[in-house]
């Protein structure tokens, strides 16, 4: 399966937002916006932390520590957060056991950030957001503040975002560098024969390997549970009785697992993106497979609407011609301005990205008429570069690697690679475009050296408040059958229906989602049943 990226965008049964991938996954992270327009709010919010350490903090942690569930958890539930300043906001680090089995053993530092509300007087409280992956930033999600939350809830909320343990700024896992990285993200995702499908499974091994060798037990403790876990002693420290939470993608996962672990301390929770637990890694993937070819299928028809598209006349000309670009990609990549050429692989996540916002539509039809036209793979290797946050230097962060080994612990029913050609009918029913990339996702976990140990749960948050998802009809990543699925299975779960394009729903240009998120968070007021939204 594609991956994740920018939210924020999973597991024997996968979990993710978005599948664990052969390219490692397309990680959403729901709103590709925050890559682009929070990256300058970003920058400027967190590069001056050693800077402004010492500026207080207008909020504290509460001087009386809330009770911990569990008595050998006490000490990380009654701890006080030591916030400092980076930037415009504050900044700490919550402790949580490495191993919940062992609370006295080794500890994990969490990388917390919190923008403080904007108008104190009229603060509902703290709001914990996810933006997806799994293996998203929290802390740069949140940086974001009212450019990714909007005025009305950064105004009555502190943003609170954290680096989940292995993630980013938390105590991060360390898989081998970026020659390695670079050489997984551009195998081929639909090998033909026995040579290239040892090859698939011997690269996923050895970088499964390096992560081991470079991260110690850690690797073995960030999965979704874990994760969870470490929400409720953030929630804790932040004084909160309830938890209010915001996730997307990946992150529904993530808050619809709280829920079940915690639901009496869940308070007003939204799940946009959502993902559905009750599935296998298989039923996910065919699924996913699904949602890409419906959201290539809406960008090909906006561009041959207009005359002159590079891809002929017709939608079903479109998708053939993008399929014919990637068949001769396997046989020829294309050369770039760099020393980095354009692979199948590369060429597949750069078509994949701009699939999560329709303002990035334009951008990969000039992609495309350069590769088509020119012979040239310089603009879609930037897009696959900017999905899997690679720089000029190196990739800026542990995203990718994050996605697959939180992807492997959290389920285990992948199948050996040379089981998969049986796998194909089906899958290129789904996608004729992307359906044998997708079907050599059910593989990947299959080689990874660290193998899932927590039990499996049914996630219906019995006796939880109501919990809002949200679903787009023509969302790539997290098709709207997911999000109807989670919201059947919740005890409380309450449907929001989008009607159009692009990942997530939430400040998609809805005005109907808009209003009903922020009266939820804002005011508690409960949106009315399976309420539809247009675009």
């Amino acid at each position: 399966m594609p991956p994740e990226q920018p939210h924020g965008t999973p597991p024997a049964k996968q979990r993710s937002a978005v599948l664990v991938g052969v390219l490692i996954g397309v990680l959403v992270f729901a709103l590709i916006g925050l890559v682009v327009v929070g990256a300058k709010v970003i920058s400027n919010a967190l590069d001056q932390d050693d800077a402004s350490a010492e500026r207080p903090s207008p909020s504290a942690s509460p001087k009386e520590p809330l009770p911990a569930t569990d008595p050998k958890l006490a000490a990380y539930y009654d701890q006080k957060l030591s916030w400092r300043g980076c930037g415009s906001n504050d900044c700490a680090t919550l402790q949580v056991p490495l191993d919940y089995a062992k609370p006295a053993g080794e500890k994990v530092g969490i990388a917390v950030l919190k923008v403080p509300a904007g108008d104190r007087s009229e603060r509902v409280g703290s709001l914990v957001v996810n933006p997806g992956g799994p293996g998203g930033s929290g802390v740069q999600f949140a940086a974001a503040g009212k450019y990714q939350f909007g005025n009305d809830l950064a105004d009555h909320f502190d943003i609170v975002g954290f680096d989940p343990r292995g993630v980013g700024r938390s105590d991060p896992i360390t898989c081998g560098g970026t020659s390695e990285l670079d050489e997984l993200m551009a195998m081929d995702p639909d090998p033909d024969d026995e040579a290239e499908r040892d090859r698939m499974t011997a690269l996923t091994r050895q970088f499964g390997n390096s992560c081991v060798a470079g991260s110690g037990d850690l690797v073995q403790h960030i999965s979704t549970q874990e994760a969870a876990r470490d929400m409720d002693i953030l929630r804790a420290a932040l004084g909160e009785p309830k938890l209010d939470y915001f996730g997307f993608s990946y992150g529904t996962y993530l808050g619809a697992t709280y829920a079940e672990l915690f639901p009496t301390n869940v308070g007003r929770f939204v799940l946009d993106g959502a993902v559905d637990p009750s599935l296998s890694n298989a039923e996910l993937s065919l699924e996913q497979a699904r949602g890409f070819e419906t959201a290539l299928r809406a960008y090909v028809k906006d561009c041959v609407d207009d005359d002159g598209c590079i891809l002929g006349s017709t939608v079903d000309q479109g998708t053939a011609r993008i399929r014919e670009l990637l068949d001769q990609l396997e046989k020829e990549p294309l050369p770039t301005g760099g020393d980095r050429e354009l692979t199948e692989g590369l060429g597949m996540m750069g078509i994949w990205l701009p699939l999560y916002a329709k303002e990035r539509w334009p951008d990969l039809t000039d992609a495309l008429t350069q590769a088509i036209e020119d012979d040239r793979g310089d603009d879609l290797l930037a897009l696959a570069d900017l999905y899997a946050s690679r720089g000029d230097d190196g990739y800026t962060d542990n995203s990718m690697a994050a996605l697959l080994a939180v992807n492997c612990l959290d389920h285990g029913d992948s199948i050996a690679t040379e089981a998969v050609p049986a796998e194909f009918a089906k899958f290129e029913a789904a996608s004729p475009t992307f359906g044998r990339a997708f079907a050599f996702s059910l593989s990947t976990c299959s080689s990874w050296p660290v193998k899932p140990v927590e039990p499996e749960l049914a996630l219906t948050a019995k006796g939880a408040p109501p919990i809002v998802v949200i679903g787009t009809t023509r969302d790539p990543a997290t098709p709207l059958v997911w999000a109807q699925a989670l919201a059947a299975q919740l005890d409380s779960g309450q449907l929001i229906t989008r009607d159009g394009d692009g990942h997530t729903g939430f400040r998609q240009g809805s005005e109907c989602v808009d209003d009903a998120v922020q009266g939820w968070l804002v005011s508690g007021r409960v949106p009315k049943p399976d309420l539809k939204c247009g675009p």
